[in-house]
């Protein structure tokens, strides 16, 4: 992945000296579909760091004042995606939520996805109880496209069986991206 600049950010990909940061949201991930990426310590969290490097589609979001890294994204890992389509997604540091970071560092991802890449379409899956990461679907131009019921478990209740989500898929398409793109800058 090539670095990309915002305003105030720089997408990269994740390298050495990044664990700190990556840790201090992975060790009590707040979004339950984060959950089986919980880091125990700041050496599970070196690891980690390790393989997302290696990891074309995982992008570090880091603040272009200090570098620190706030958050990551996902999508466009490799070039068999089918029918020119990714899915994408974000997991920012809540210390770091409602500031706009999330909506620039996706917007930039997607442009890139889109212009660079050639991707033809983008999706997200997003947990009903999910309202920021729903919020930022929509401000990107996706469209929210159905939801699939009891779709997937993260989470056991008290017996151990498990507790089933609702989720939400949202996309956009590059021509809607590539219309409406001035309207959302």
């Amino acid at each position: 992945m090539q670095i990309i600049e915002t305003g105030r950010l720089i997408l990269r990909p994740f390298r050495e000296g990044d664990a700190a940061d990556l840790f201090a949201y992975l060790r009590a991930p707040t979004a339950t579909c984060f959950l089986s990426l919980k880091l125990a310590d700041l050496a599970e969290a070196e690891i980690a760091v390790r393989k997302r490097a290696l990891d074309e589609g995982c992008v570090a979001i880091c603040l272009k004042h200090s570098g620190q890294v706030i958050g990551d994204l996902f999508g466009g890992a490799g070039d068999g995606e089918e029918d020119e389509t990714t899915s994408v997604g974000w997991h920012l540091n809540p210390q770091f939520g409602g500031q706009g970071y999330a909506f620039e560092a996706a917007r930039a991802l997607f442009d890139h996805l889109f212009r660079a890449r050639g991707f033809r379409r983008l999706y997200a899956y997003v947990e009903d109880h999910n309202k920021p990461s729903q919020r930022l679907c929509e401000k990107l131009g996706m469209r929210r496209e159905g939801v699939f019921v009891e779709f997937v478990s993260f989470t056991n209740d008290a017996a151990g069986n498990p507790i089933y989500e609702n989720t939400m898929q949202y996309a956009i398409l590059r021509h809607e991206w590539m219309s409406g793109a001035a309207a959302i800058r």
